[in-house]
């Protein structure tokens, strides 16, 4: 995960997995909603993890 990318966690959970799909989104978009705290973290696992497996595949 890059710089901007984590930044953009922090700042917009929402946007920052919006391409890894629906359910990430809406997933995100629902803790959010509940706290910004648990959007964010949710945010950095859902994009750390697609990472680790992308890599972990190729």
């Amino acid at each position: 995960m890059g710089l901007l990318r984590a930044i953009v966690c922090i700042f917009l959970p929402p946007l920052a997995v919006i391409d890894k799909g629906c359910g990430s989104f809406i997933l995100i978009c629902i803790l959010t909603l509940c706290g910004w705290v648990p959007g964010v973290l949710g945010a950095l696992i859902i994009n750390n993890r697609c990472e680790d497996d992308f890599n972990d595949r190729y």
